[in-house]
Protein backbone atom coordinates (compact mmCIF):
# COMPACT_ATOMS: atom_id res chain seq x y z
CA UNK A 1 0.00 0.00 0.00
CA UNK A 2 1.49 3.54 -1.03
CA UNK A 3 0.67 5.69 2.00
CA UNK A 4 1.67 9.67 2.55
CA UNK A 5 4.76 8.76 4.43
CA UNK A 6 6.03 6.27 1.76
CA UNK A 7 5.42 9.33 -0.97
CA UNK A 8 7.12 12.13 1.33
CA UNK A 9 9.82 9.40 1.92
CA UNK A 10 10.50 9.58 -2.09
CA UNK A 11 11.37 13.54 -2.46
CA UNK A 12 15.27 13.94 -2.74
CA UNK A 13 16.58 14.59 0.67
CA UNK A 14 17.99 18.20 -0.34
CA UNK A 15 14.40 19.61 -1.66
CA UNK A 16 12.82 21.03 0.98
CA UNK A 17 10.05 23.77 1.26
CA UNK A 18 12.87 27.36 1.34
CA UNK A 19 13.83 25.63 -2.18
CA UNK A 20 10.89 25.72 -4.00
CA UNK A 21 10.42 29.02 -5.70
CA UNK A 22 7.31 28.92 -7.93
CA UNK A 23 7.46 31.00 -11.00
CA UNK A 24 4.78 33.99 -12.15
CA UNK A 25 4.38 32.18 -15.09
CA UNK A 26 5.56 29.18 -16.19
CA UNK A 27 9.00 28.73 -18.77
CA UNK A 28 8.71 27.90 -21.91
CA UNK A 29 10.14 24.23 -21.38
CA UNK A 30 7.45 23.58 -19.11
CA UNK A 31 4.52 25.00 -20.59
CA UNK A 32 1.97 22.99 -22.76
CA UNK A 33 1.20 26.28 -24.93
CA UNK A 34 2.75 29.39 -25.94
CA UNK A 35 1.16 32.60 -26.52
CA UNK A 36 3.28 34.94 -28.50
CA UNK A 37 2.20 38.99 -27.91
CA UNK A 38 3.77 41.38 -30.42
CA UNK A 39 3.60 44.64 -28.71
CA UNK A 40 5.25 46.31 -31.55
CA UNK A 41 1.68 45.35 -33.30
CA UNK A 42 -0.15 47.24 -30.29
CA UNK A 43 2.18 50.08 -30.84
CA UNK A 44 1.58 50.86 -34.22
CA UNK A 45 -2.49 49.51 -34.22
CA UNK A 46 -1.93 52.46 -31.96
CA UNK A 47 -0.34 54.89 -33.86
CA UNK A 48 -3.31 54.18 -37.21
CA UNK A 49 -6.00 54.74 -34.55
CA UNK A 50 -4.58 58.06 -33.69
CA UNK A 51 -3.69 58.74 -37.74
CA UNK A 52 -7.12 58.28 -37.57
CA UNK A 53 -8.15 60.63 -35.21
CA UNK A 54 -6.51 63.97 -36.44
CA UNK A 55 -5.29 65.62 -33.61
CA UNK A 56 -7.82 64.14 -30.86
CA UNK A 57 -6.02 62.53 -27.84
CA UNK A 58 -6.36 58.51 -27.67
CA UNK A 59 -6.13 56.38 -24.82
CA UNK A 60 -5.82 52.88 -23.94
CA UNK A 61 -8.24 50.37 -22.39
CA UNK A 62 -6.39 47.75 -20.96
CA UNK A 63 -9.46 46.42 -18.63
CA UNK A 64 -9.35 42.87 -17.72
CA UNK A 65 -5.61 42.53 -17.97
CA UNK A 66 -5.07 44.25 -21.33
CA UNK A 67 -7.90 41.90 -22.76
CA UNK A 68 -5.89 38.93 -21.38
CA UNK A 69 -2.45 39.81 -22.35
CA UNK A 70 -1.13 42.12 -19.82
CA UNK A 71 -2.39 45.14 -18.89
CA UNK A 72 1.16 46.57 -17.05
CA UNK A 73 3.19 44.95 -20.11
CA UNK A 74 0.56 46.42 -23.00
CA UNK A 75 0.01 50.07 -21.08
CA UNK A 76 4.40 50.22 -21.12
CA UNK A 77 4.29 49.58 -24.36
CA UNK A 78 1.51 52.25 -25.23
CA UNK A 79 3.51 54.91 -23.12
CA UNK A 80 6.67 54.62 -25.40
CA UNK A 81 3.65 56.15 -28.19
CA UNK A 82 3.32 58.84 -25.79
CA UNK A 83 0.24 57.42 -24.06
CA UNK A 84 -0.78 59.33 -21.12
CA UNK A 85 -4.38 58.09 -20.43
CA UNK A 86 -5.65 54.74 -19.56
CA UNK A 87 -9.44 53.39 -18.57
CA UNK A 88 -9.52 49.98 -16.55
CA UNK A 89 -13.47 48.35 -15.31
CA UNK A 90 -12.43 47.80 -11.99
CA UNK A 91 -10.89 49.57 -8.77
CA UNK A 92 -8.45 46.74 -8.47
CA UNK A 93 -7.31 46.78 -12.06
CA UNK A 94 -6.48 50.36 -11.36
CA UNK A 95 -4.24 49.95 -8.37
CA UNK A 96 -1.92 47.10 -10.32
CA UNK A 97 -2.05 49.53 -13.27
CA UNK A 98 -0.69 52.48 -10.87
CA UNK A 99 1.78 49.89 -9.29
CA UNK A 100 2.94 49.08 -12.75
CA UNK A 101 3.80 52.71 -14.14
CA UNK A 102 4.24 55.23 -11.58
CA UNK A 103 2.40 58.16 -10.69
CA UNK A 104 2.19 60.34 -14.19
CA UNK A 105 -0.11 58.57 -16.54
CA UNK A 106 -3.85 59.08 -15.86
CA UNK A 107 -5.53 56.59 -14.88
CA UNK A 108 -10.27 56.20 -15.09
CA UNK A 109 -11.85 53.56 -13.57
CA UNK A 110 -14.97 52.76 -15.79
CA UNK A 111 -16.90 50.78 -13.28
CA UNK A 112 -16.34 54.27 -10.75
CA UNK A 113 -16.72 53.76 -6.69
CA UNK A 114 -18.51 50.22 -5.36
CA UNK A 115 -19.04 51.68 -1.82
CA UNK A 116 -16.69 51.41 0.98
CA UNK A 117 -14.05 51.89 -1.94
CA UNK A 118 -13.22 55.80 -2.19
CA UNK A 119 -10.41 55.73 0.08
CA UNK A 120 -8.61 53.11 -2.15
CA UNK A 121 -9.37 54.93 -5.31
CA UNK A 122 -7.78 58.04 -3.87
CA UNK A 123 -4.78 56.65 -2.51
CA UNK A 124 -3.79 55.40 -5.62
CA UNK A 125 -4.72 58.52 -7.22
CA UNK A 126 -7.09 56.89 -9.75
CA UNK A 127 -10.11 59.12 -11.27
CA UNK A 128 -13.39 57.37 -10.61
CA UNK A 129 -15.88 57.26 -13.85
CA UNK A 130 -19.44 57.98 -11.93
CA UNK A 131 -22.17 56.52 -12.97
CA UNK A 132 -24.73 56.90 -10.46
CA UNK A 133 -25.92 60.40 -8.27
CA UNK A 134 -25.00 57.48 -5.51
CA UNK A 135 -21.05 57.69 -6.48
CA UNK A 136 -21.39 61.06 -7.16
CA UNK A 137 -22.32 61.81 -3.53
CA UNK A 138 -19.99 59.14 -1.96
CA UNK A 139 -17.22 61.01 -3.73
CA UNK A 140 -18.35 64.15 -2.87
CA UNK A 141 -18.64 62.79 0.33
CA UNK A 142 -14.79 62.15 0.65
CA UNK A 143 -13.59 65.31 -0.93
CA UNK A 144 -15.49 67.27 2.23
CA UNK A 145 -13.94 64.99 5.20
CA UNK A 146 -10.23 64.74 3.64
CA UNK A 147 -10.85 68.99 2.62
CA UNK A 148 -9.91 68.38 -0.85
CA UNK A 149 -11.25 68.61 -4.17
CA UNK A 150 -11.46 65.13 -6.25
CA UNK A 151 -11.25 64.32 -9.72
CA UNK A 152 -14.15 62.74 -11.43
CA UNK A 153 -15.50 61.82 -14.78
CA UNK A 154 -19.01 61.30 -15.24
CA UNK A 155 -20.47 58.87 -18.02
CA UNK A 156 -23.85 59.17 -18.89
CA UNK A 157 -25.94 56.52 -20.26
CA UNK A 158 -27.09 57.84 -23.73
CA UNK A 159 -28.81 55.01 -25.43
CA UNK A 160 -27.00 51.78 -24.55
CA UNK A 161 -28.71 50.96 -21.11
CA UNK A 162 -25.54 49.46 -19.49
CA UNK A 163 -23.80 51.48 -17.41
CA UNK A 164 -23.96 55.50 -16.77
CA UNK A 165 -27.07 58.63 -15.72
CA UNK A 166 -29.93 57.99 -16.53
CA UNK A 167 -31.25 61.31 -18.39
CA UNK A 168 -33.44 61.77 -15.62
CA UNK A 169 -30.55 61.87 -12.98
CA UNK A 170 -28.57 63.88 -15.30
CA UNK A 171 -31.52 66.06 -15.61
CA UNK A 172 -31.76 66.41 -11.59
CA UNK A 173 -28.36 67.04 -11.48
CA UNK A 174 -28.51 70.16 -13.86
CA UNK A 175 -30.85 71.13 -11.48
CA UNK A 176 -28.62 71.43 -8.58
CA UNK A 177 -24.91 72.22 -9.79
CA UNK A 178 -24.09 72.21 -5.90
CA UNK A 179 -23.99 68.55 -6.12
CA UNK A 180 -20.34 68.97 -7.24
CA UNK A 181 -19.14 70.86 -4.51
CA UNK A 182 -15.42 69.43 -3.82
CA UNK A 183 -15.47 67.32 -7.48
CA UNK A 184 -13.57 68.55 -10.36
CA UNK A 185 -15.16 67.16 -13.35
CA UNK A 186 -12.37 65.86 -16.02
CA UNK A 187 -13.80 64.29 -18.43
CA UNK A 188 -18.09 63.79 -19.67
CA UNK A 189 -18.37 60.35 -21.52
CA UNK A 190 -20.88 57.99 -22.50
CA UNK A 191 -20.31 54.97 -24.93
CA UNK A 192 -21.85 53.35 -28.31
CA UNK A 193 -23.93 50.52 -28.55
CA UNK A 194 -23.82 49.59 -32.17
CA UNK A 195 -20.47 51.61 -33.17
CA UNK A 196 -19.89 48.79 -35.24
CA UNK A 197 -22.88 48.83 -37.40
CA UNK A 198 -22.16 51.94 -39.19
CA UNK A 199 -25.28 51.96 -41.08
CA UNK A 200 -27.59 51.76 -37.72
CA UNK A 201 -29.96 55.03 -37.26
CA UNK A 202 -28.81 54.12 -33.27
CA UNK A 203 -25.45 55.78 -33.75
CA UNK A 204 -26.47 58.89 -34.57
CA UNK A 205 -29.32 58.85 -31.83
CA UNK A 206 -27.00 58.02 -29.50
CA UNK A 207 -24.60 60.79 -30.62
CA UNK A 208 -27.36 63.42 -30.50
CA UNK A 209 -28.79 62.29 -26.89
CA UNK A 210 -25.29 62.52 -25.66
CA UNK A 211 -24.70 65.77 -26.96
CA UNK A 212 -28.08 67.12 -24.81
CA UNK A 213 -27.11 65.22 -21.72
CA UNK A 214 -23.53 66.49 -21.58
CA UNK A 215 -24.45 70.22 -22.02
CA UNK A 216 -26.11 69.59 -18.64
CA UNK A 217 -22.92 69.23 -16.72
CA UNK A 218 -20.04 70.75 -15.76
CA UNK A 219 -17.84 72.08 -18.94
CA UNK A 220 -15.07 69.25 -19.07
CA UNK A 221 -13.48 67.67 -21.89
CA UNK A 222 -15.85 64.61 -24.10
CA UNK A 223 -14.98 61.25 -24.64
CA UNK A 224 -17.40 59.12 -27.07
CA UNK A 225 -15.93 57.12 -29.42
CA UNK A 226 -14.80 53.30 -28.98
CA UNK A 227 -12.69 51.37 -31.35
CA UNK A 228 -15.41 50.90 -33.31
CA UNK A 229 -16.76 54.32 -33.07
CA UNK A 230 -13.35 56.20 -34.37
CA UNK A 231 -14.24 54.58 -37.57
CA UNK A 232 -17.68 56.46 -38.13
CA UNK A 233 -15.86 59.44 -38.19
CA UNK A 234 -15.44 62.84 -36.80
CA UNK A 235 -18.59 64.06 -35.40
CA UNK A 236 -17.72 60.73 -33.18
CA UNK A 237 -14.21 61.93 -31.68
CA UNK A 238 -14.59 64.83 -29.53
CA UNK A 239 -11.57 65.32 -27.58
CA UNK A 240 -10.39 61.51 -26.32
CA UNK A 241 -10.81 58.34 -27.78
CA UNK A 242 -11.29 55.32 -25.93
CA UNK A 243 -10.24 51.86 -28.27
CA UNK A 244 -9.58 49.05 -26.52
CA UNK A 245 -10.53 45.97 -28.91
CA UNK A 246 -8.64 47.48 -32.12
CA UNK A 247 -5.57 47.73 -30.24
CA UNK A 248 -5.49 44.11 -29.87
CA UNK A 249 -6.28 43.17 -33.33
CA UNK A 250 -9.63 42.80 -33.34
CA UNK A 251 -11.44 44.19 -36.14
CA UNK A 252 -13.39 47.44 -35.51
CA UNK A 253 -14.74 47.47 -38.69
CA UNK A 254 -16.68 43.95 -39.23
CA UNK A 255 -17.63 42.98 -43.12
CA UNK A 256 -14.36 45.16 -43.59
CA UNK A 257 -10.41 44.01 -44.12
CA UNK A 258 -9.48 44.09 -40.75
CA UNK A 259 -7.26 48.01 -40.55
CA UNK A 260 -5.36 46.49 -37.81
CA UNK A 261 -2.26 44.01 -37.13
CA UNK A 262 -2.68 40.81 -35.74
CA UNK A 263 -1.30 41.03 -32.45
CA UNK A 264 -1.18 37.20 -30.53
CA UNK A 265 0.09 34.24 -31.85
CA UNK A 266 -1.42 31.29 -29.76
CA UNK A 267 0.38 27.45 -29.91
CA UNK A 268 0.08 24.25 -28.39
CA UNK A 269 2.33 21.93 -27.84
CA UNK A 270 1.97 18.24 -28.81
CA UNK A 271 1.67 15.52 -25.87
CA UNK A 272 1.05 12.12 -28.25
CA UNK A 273 0.92 11.40 -31.63
CA UNK A 274 -1.11 7.32 -32.31
CA UNK A 275 -2.62 5.79 -34.95
CA UNK A 276 -6.41 4.38 -34.43
CA UNK A 277 -8.35 2.10 -36.11
CA UNK A 278 -12.09 1.93 -37.95
CA UNK A 279 -14.62 2.10 -35.38
CA UNK A 280 -12.42 3.28 -32.47
CA UNK A 281 -14.31 6.13 -30.11
CA UNK A 282 -12.56 9.26 -29.13
CA UNK A 283 -12.74 11.53 -26.21
CA UNK A 284 -15.71 12.17 -23.99
CA UNK A 285 -18.93 10.93 -24.91
CA UNK A 286 -17.29 9.30 -27.64
CA UNK A 287 -18.66 11.92 -29.99
CA UNK A 288 -16.64 11.01 -33.09
CA UNK A 289 -15.53 7.44 -33.96
CA UNK A 290 -13.00 6.41 -36.75
CA UNK A 291 -14.36 5.39 -39.95
CA UNK A 292 -11.07 4.19 -40.92
CA UNK A 293 -7.49 3.73 -39.45
CA UNK A 294 -6.46 7.52 -38.59
CA UNK A 295 -3.26 9.41 -37.04
CA UNK A 296 -3.97 11.76 -34.46
CA UNK A 297 -2.15 14.23 -31.79
CA UNK A 298 -3.16 14.62 -28.16
CA UNK A 299 -2.51 18.60 -27.84
CA UNK A 300 -1.65 20.40 -24.11
CA UNK A 301 -4.67 22.95 -24.50
CA UNK A 302 -8.18 22.32 -23.07
CA UNK A 303 -10.68 24.70 -21.48
CA UNK A 304 -9.70 27.76 -22.04
CA UNK A 305 -10.09 27.30 -25.72
CA UNK A 306 -14.47 27.37 -26.39
CA UNK A 307 -15.40 23.94 -25.88
CA UNK A 308 -18.70 24.41 -28.05
CA UNK A 309 -16.64 24.63 -31.12
CA UNK A 310 -15.44 22.27 -34.02
CA UNK A 311 -12.27 24.22 -34.74
CA UNK A 312 -9.26 23.25 -36.15
CA UNK A 313 -5.18 23.73 -35.31
CA UNK A 314 -2.43 24.48 -37.90
CA UNK A 315 0.82 22.87 -38.52
CA UNK A 316 2.91 24.08 -41.99
CA UNK A 317 0.04 25.39 -43.02
CA UNK A 318 -2.19 22.51 -43.03
CA UNK A 319 -5.35 22.34 -40.98
CA UNK A 320 -5.41 19.65 -38.25
CA UNK A 321 -9.23 19.22 -37.46
CA UNK A 322 -10.46 18.87 -33.80
CA UNK A 323 -12.02 14.89 -33.02
CA UNK A 324 -13.59 14.51 -29.69
CA UNK A 325 -14.66 17.52 -27.54
CA UNK A 326 -12.51 19.24 -25.92
CA UNK A 327 -11.13 18.47 -22.47
CA UNK A 328 -10.11 20.45 -19.75
CA UNK A 329 -6.15 20.15 -20.44
CA UNK A 330 -6.29 18.29 -24.04
CA UNK A 331 -7.54 18.91 -27.48
CA UNK A 332 -7.38 15.61 -30.02
CA UNK A 333 -6.86 16.41 -33.43
CA UNK A 334 -6.74 14.42 -36.77
CA UNK A 335 -3.29 14.90 -38.18
CA UNK A 336 -3.81 12.19 -41.07
CA UNK A 337 -2.91 15.14 -43.49
CA UNK A 338 0.39 15.33 -42.54
CA UNK A 339 3.13 12.96 -43.62
CA UNK A 340 3.97 9.82 -41.16
CA UNK A 341 6.35 10.62 -38.45
CA UNK A 342 5.86 14.85 -39.65
CA UNK A 343 4.52 16.34 -36.50
CA UNK A 344 6.55 14.67 -33.15
CA UNK A 345 5.62 15.27 -29.84
CA UNK A 346 7.03 19.05 -28.49
CA UNK A 347 6.44 20.47 -31.93
CA UNK A 348 3.71 23.62 -31.73
CA UNK A 349 0.46 23.91 -33.28
CA UNK A 350 -0.80 27.31 -34.21
CA UNK A 351 -4.55 27.85 -32.80
CA UNK A 352 -4.30 31.85 -33.43
CA UNK A 353 -1.76 33.23 -36.38
CA UNK A 354 -1.35 33.70 -39.39
CA UNK A 355 -2.90 30.71 -40.66
CA UNK A 356 -5.89 31.22 -38.06
CA UNK A 357 -6.47 34.70 -37.62
CA UNK A 358 -7.92 36.08 -34.43
CA UNK A 359 -11.33 37.36 -35.38
CA UNK A 360 -11.84 33.23 -37.71
CA UNK A 361 -11.12 32.13 -34.49
CA UNK A 362 -14.38 33.68 -32.82
CA UNK A 363 -16.68 33.26 -35.94
CA UNK A 364 -16.15 29.87 -35.85
CA UNK A 365 -16.54 29.39 -31.73
CA UNK A 366 -19.60 31.73 -32.17
CA UNK A 367 -18.00 34.69 -30.33
CA UNK A 368 -16.45 37.82 -30.74
CA UNK A 369 -12.50 38.03 -30.03
CA UNK A 370 -12.83 39.86 -26.91
CA UNK A 371 -14.68 36.51 -25.55
CA UNK A 372 -11.90 34.55 -27.28
CA UNK A 373 -8.59 36.75 -25.75
CA UNK A 374 -9.92 37.30 -22.35
CA UNK A 375 -11.05 33.63 -21.82
CA UNK A 376 -7.53 32.68 -22.16
CA UNK A 377 -5.80 32.49 -18.96
CA UNK A 378 -2.93 31.92 -17.60
CA UNK A 379 -1.78 28.82 -17.70
CA UNK A 380 0.86 29.09 -20.79
CA UNK A 381 3.78 30.75 -21.25
CA UNK A 382 3.60 34.43 -22.46
CA UNK A 383 6.29 35.57 -25.03
CA UNK A 384 6.33 39.04 -25.63
CA UNK A 385 8.34 40.42 -28.42
CA UNK A 386 8.67 43.99 -29.88
CA UNK A 387 7.62 46.93 -27.75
Amino acid sequence: MIDAASIAGARPPELTKSTIHAPAQPDEAAAGAILTIDLSAIRENYRRLKARLDGVACAGVVKADGYGLGAVEVAKALRKEDCDTFFVAHLWEGIVLRAGLGSEPTIFVLHGLLPGSEEEALDAALIPVINSSGQLAAWRKLAQRKGLTLLAAVQVDSGMSRLGMAPVEVEALAADPSRFDGIDVRLVMSHLACADEPERDANEAERLEFERLRKMLPPAPVSFANSSGIFLGKPYHHDLARPGAALYGINPTPGHKNPMLPVVTLEAKVIQTRQIDAGTGVGYGHTFHATGPLAMATIALGYGWHRRTSAAAFFDGVELPFIGRVSMDSIILDISALPDGRLKEGDLVELIGPSHPLDTVADVAGTIGYEVLTSLGHRFHRRYIGG
